[in-house]
């Protein structure tokens, strides 16, 4: 899974990004999502753009209080856009791949969750506010889940079980075999990120996660060979 694409190539959360990623050989790609103040969708990390607009009026404001044509004004490396959910979506059905995607804005559910529906990508949604998986589950429940964690807990499974969640994200470093079975056990999926050392990669295929999210997916196929992530 190409997390946020293939940044170390490209602009990260860009559509070149996402495209090389792909290219690489991801079976899927992993995005973050905010929501203009007029209600569109967008692919980014930050609340506010780690972007140059062309006005400079518009700097240091976040994203939500944006129109989508004020953000359409900023440029990332490269002089790329940051694209909007649809396009990147677009591309991922086109290319028979998996989105799995992070909400990050406050409030989006429902535009993200259209985004789906309209495009129809195979795609997941996650976010570290477990309540946010609670919600998409209940706008739409035949969209597959995730919870993000970046410490252990006691008791992963009941995590999913209280956000009605499929896939726990945890951190890789936290990640073993007793949790493996734990979740696999209650039903659910492991996801490890951001897992960028080949070693590393090797040993948690070897315990059984279910999905690598690397800076470097196109080292990870080479070296790992993961199969397809559903």
């Amino acid at each position: 899974m190409g997390h946020r694409g293939a940044p170390r190539e490209r602009p990260e959360n860009s559509l070149p990004s996402f495209e090389r990623a792909l290219d690489l050989g991801a079976d899927a790609i992993e995005l973050d999502v905010h929501a203009t103040r007029d209600g569109v969708a967008v692919v980014h990390h930050d609340p506010v753009p780690r972007a140059h607009p062309a006005v400079p009026s518009l700097a240091s404001r976040p994203i939500a209080s944006l129109s989508y044509a004020e953000l359409g004004t900023f440029r990332l490396d490269d002089d790329v856009a940051i694209p909007r959910l649809d396009d990147v979506l677009a591309l991922v059905a086109g290319r028979g791949a998996t989105a799995y995607v992070e909400i990050k804005g406050r409030g989006i559910e429902s535009e993200v969750v259209d985004c789906i529906r309209r495009s129809g990508a195979r795609s997941a949604v996650h976010a570290f506010d477990h309540r946010i998986a609670l919600a998409v589950r209940a706008i739409a429940p035949e969209l597959p889940t995730g919870v993000l964690l970046v410490g252990r807990l006691v008791d992963p499974p009941a995590a999913l079980r209280a956000a009605g969640a499929r896939d726990l994200w945890q951190h890789w470093d936290e990640i073993d075999e007793t949790l493996v079975r734990a979740v696999h056990g209650a039903g659910g999926r492991v996801v490890a990120w951001t897992v960028n050392e080949v070693e590393a990669a090797r040993q948690l295929a070897a315990i059984g996660v279910d999905a690598l999210c690397s800076d470097h997916p196109g080292t990870m196929r080479a070296s790992v060979g993961v199969g397809a992530v559903p």
